[in-house]
């Protein structure tokens, strides 16, 4: 993925030649990779964003959330909790095993081979949804459960490669570049589920007949997809043969152990977990039940959900690639900030509109917000990890992810279930989660969390 600096000279073939291999070239220019890292394999790596983002996409956000709510479910008053609270588990799940992962996963140089098992946990118990159906909620949930663990382990992964590939000077750009490269995936899932949905309803085919088929359908294109990825991308990791003595996971625990006692040496990154805590809780309102409040507060219908969602996708795929560029000029922690101040925006507007065209306004700024947060945040993590610690690191921020995505999901569908289903008051209270992220981004500072990563990786 990277060049010294300068371009590169490859004297193996390239993955394309003509046209797509300047497409390549045009999209991720040598000059701001790391030596030795070609751009195929860049590619390669922003594939698996491609890959996995029909799961959120469709799984999520658009189609099957809103289904288990209102058809596997039937509508019961404990619906959404009980969507938010299958989701909450498998973050918990993450929370407590991915950091342990991480370190693993460096110590053994092992990133890329559990890469590979966790896309493929996730695109069978994905495919296995197909299965549910009204009155399925036992098996909905183990399924989502097992999905969304899976998808985390392989997100946080995916992530852990980014400092080998990119320059620290050019990681908002690459990371942009993957997020937004994603969201493209994620529309193709949609649109291909969005145009079987359509005709299904044409022809009559009720939800419980179409929508196990969109399931099919995204598990395919992750599988499918997720190939390029396993082909282009290298393991540069290597085991640690001295750190491995006295085996398995437990030379894992102990380095994480180690890892905690020297925190205070990593007080940037520390805060930026803290701060992603919070606003990563309300992104993971935005994903997981974008499509429920569409339905059930503005009044939506499924197809128009689906149509939303896929322009979302659109907007978040400019704002990723948009942001990661002004990222690395404007900086990492301003760049972010102007992010949270959207998503405040958003929550606001959506309490209080009541017409489709006004959440439509909503729904545009949280998609410019959505990629260049998760970008920005994602960029800011490598920037403050180890070189020796990356996936680490990496298990770190996926352990403040998942908290924030058990208690962003999970106080909505509590708050909605306790006042007997007013979900307004819910999304309005998740713009405290980005005001409270916005103030515990305020004492991160960039340069003093790069120079401890340098100085003590």
């Amino acid at each position: 993925m990277v060049a010294a600096g300068g371009r590169a000279i490859c004297t193996e073939p390239s993955l394309a030649d003509g046209p797509a291999d300047d497409l390549t070239m045009a999209l991720f220019p040598q000059e701001s990779l790391n030596p030795g890292v070609r751009k195929r394999e860049v590619f390669g790596w922003a594939m698996y964003d491609f890959a996995n983002s029909g799961y959120t996409t469709v799984v999520l956000t658009a189609v099957f959330a809103a289904y288990f709510v209102g058809g596997i479910a039937q509508k019961a008053d404990w619906a959404t909790f009980a969507w938010t609270a299958a989701l909450s588990t498998s973050y918990a799940i993450v929370m407590l095993t991915m950091p342990s992962l991480g370190a693993y996963a460096d110590l053994h140089g092992a990133k890329k081979r559990l890469l590979v098992l966790s896309t493929i946990g996730c695109v069978l118990t994905t495919a296995a949804m197909a299965l549910t159906g009204p009155g399925t909620v036992t098996l909905a949930v183990v399924l989502i459960i097992l999905s969304n663990t899976f998808y985390s382990y392989g997100e946080s992964l995916i992530a852990s490669f980014l400092p080998e590939l990119a320059k620290p000077q050019a990681l908002g750009k690459v990371s942009g570049w993957g997020w937004s490269f994603g969201y493209f995936g994620g529309m193709l899932a949609l649109g291909l589920s969005l145009a079987y949905v359509l005709w299904a309803q044409a022809q009559g085919i009720p939800a419980q007949s179409f929508v196990p088929v969109t399931l099919l359908i995204t598990a395919s294109i992750f599988a499918l997809s997720a190939l390029l990825t396993f082909w282009l991308l290298k393991e540069r990791a290597v085991p640690n043969p001295a750190a491995l003595r006295g085996g398995g996971f437990s030379a894992s625990w102990r380095q994480l152990r180690q890892t905690f006692r020297e925190a205070r040496h990593y007080r940037d990154f520390m805060w930026l977990l803290a701060c992603a805590v919070f606003y990563q809780g309300g992104v993971a309102v935005a994903i997981t039940l974008a499509a429920i409040y569409a339905e059930q507060v503005i009044g939506f219908q499924p197809q128009e959900t689906m149509v939303l969602i896929f322009v979302l996708n659109i907007a978040a795929a400019v704002g990723a690639f948009g942001f990661g560029y002004g990222q690395d000029r404007i900086g990492h922690k301003l760049a972010l900030g102007l992010t949270l101040v959207g998503w405040v925006a958003t929550c606001v507007i959506a309490a209080v509109t009541t017409t489709k065209g006004g959440f439509w306004y909503a729904a545009a700024i949280a998609g410019l917000c959505m990629g260049s947060s998760q970008s920005a945040g994602r960029a800011m993590a490598g920037l403050f990890a180890p070189a020796r610690q990356v996936a680490e690191f990496y298990g770190l921020w996926a352990f403040a992810t998942r908290l924030a995505s058990i208690l962003g999901p999970l106080s909505y569908g509590a708050i909605t279930w306790f006042t007997g289903g007013d979900q307004r008051t819910a999304i309005l209270s998740t713009a405290l989660l980005f005001i409270i992220g916005l103030l515990l981004l305020l004492p991160v500072n960039v340069e003093r969390g790069r120079a401890a990563a340098q100085r003590l990786g």
